[in-house]
């Protein structure tokens, strides 16, 4: 896996952003919430992904796949060198990661994503409401 490559499949994803924090780090968020964190000096670990709360421990029993250093505890898993896991296995992991992440944004942030006007929205919400 090289950077440009899971850089490109990050971008990919509808309504994906991508922001350099903590000094070399490309983090991929949806929503304003990150779904992956890729180093651009790969020391410890090469990308780091949300995984569901069942899978984590599954994952981390892998050989080249670790908690992520301060996400573990939130069900983030890190990948120790780049060829820990296939390039299909890996390209589901990335978009499950997003979905998992969109999924918990508040509603009214998932529909601004999907372009649902506001009053919109909140109209439809008092339609359904009804008997």
């Amino acid at each position: 896996m090289a950077i440009e490559w899971a850089r490109r499949l990050c971008k990919s994803l509808p309504q994906a952003t991508e922001e350099l924090l903590w000094g070399d780090n490309l983090v991929f968020k949806i929503g304003g919430k990150m779904f992956a964190v890729l180093p651009l000096d790969p020391g410890s670990h090469c990308l780091a992904l949300k995984v569901g709360e069942e899978e984590f421990a599954e994952w981390c029993e892998r050989e080249g796949v670790v908690p992520a250093p301060h996400l573990g505890r939130c069900f983030w898993i890190a990948l120790e060198h780049e060829d820990a896991i296939g390039v299909a296995e890996l390209k589901q992991l990335i978009r499950s990661s997003y979905d998992m992440v969109r999924a918990k944004l508040p509603r009214k942030t998932r529909e601004q994503l999907d372009g649902v006007p506001a009053q919109a929205a909140a109209r439809t919400r008092r339609v359904r409401q009804k008997p």
